[in-house]
């Protein structure tokens, strides 16, 4: 009985693995080559390799356009940028934060609300940034301004230490005495002598031009030697002319000397003049 039994469960485990060696394999199913490449647009977006990302994404629009997965996968790729754009901000990198800014908003146009928040950021940051360099400017042109007024006030200071050092020495130097000045030169008489003749033949000649000349020099040397003057002629009504034009000469030279003036007759001597310098 057990071996009728025992023979009966060995018949059942025989049939049972002939079946399952002889049951068909299930074959390899091929997946759909836009799942595929969804796929390997999130694993990119997971990488954060956003310009992979991107390009995938454009391809997909392409291939799969209406796709209801398009505008998910969109959205999450320009959430990245804005986060990427929040990095570059807090670490100051104001153009790489625009750039982001830039690449999200073309990626979704339609919602502007979700660019606000960085784009409101960067502004912000541009006008602290322009606040600190204007500030910055200005502490620049300060500086600059008083490095100016203080080289000016050296060059002062040196000046004037300069001038007061000048003057230090100028006191100790020797007072130089003035020159004396320079004796007055005559025209026609010696003034050494006690007089000198001047001869006026053209007073014959009636040459009034050669006679006003002679006269212009002979008043010349009555001013500045002060000389008292003796006119000699052969006739009496010669003397007002003679006295008359040397007066006149003498008057526009120094108006304030009066020289002394005598006439002498001598009808057979040439007319002359006779000059005394003040001794």
């Amino acid at each position: 009985m057990k071996s009728f039994v025992f023979r009966g469960v060995t018949l059942v485990l025989v049939l049972l693995l002939a079946g399952c060696q002889s049951a068909p394999q299930p074959a390899n199913l091929p997946v759909d080559d836009l799942v595929s490449a969804f796929r390997q647009l999130d694993q990119s977006l997971t990488r954060g390799d956003l310009s992979r990302a991107e390009s995938q994404l454009v391809n997909l629009q392409q291939r799969a356009a209406g796709d209801t997965r398009l505008e998910h996968y969109q959205r999450q790729l320009a959430e990245a940028h804005l986060q990427q754009g929040q990095k570059a901000l807090q670490s100051g990198d104001l153009d790489n934060a625009t750039k982001a800014l830039s690449h999200a908003r073309s990626l979704m146009p339609q919602a502007p609300a979700l660019t606000t928040g960085l784009d409101g950021a960067i502004t912000q940051a541009r006008k602290a940034e322009l606040a600190a360099a204007e500030q910055q400017r200005q502490a620049k042109a300060l500086n600059a301004a008083r490095a100016e007024a203080a080289r000016l006030e050296q060059t002062r200071q040196q000046r004037l230490a300069a001038e007061r050092q000048a003057a230090v020495n100028q006191a100790k130097q020797p007072p130089v005495a003035a020159p004396a000045p320079a004796k007055p030169q005559a025209k026609l008489i010696n003034p050494a002598a006690a007089s000198s003749v001047i001869s006026m033949p053209m007073l014959d000649n009636q040459d009034n031009e050669r006679l006003r000349s002679l006269l212009d020099a002979v008043a010349a040397d009555v001013v500045t030697f002060r000389c008292t003057v003796r006119i000699e002629v052969r006739q009496a009504k010669d003397f007002p002319w003679v006295a008359s034009l040397l007066n006149a000469r003498i008057k526009r030279l120094d108006p304030s000397f009066s020289p002394r003036i005598s006439q002498v007759i001598k009808p057979a001597q040439v007319p002359q003049l006779v000059l005394s310098p003040k001794r």
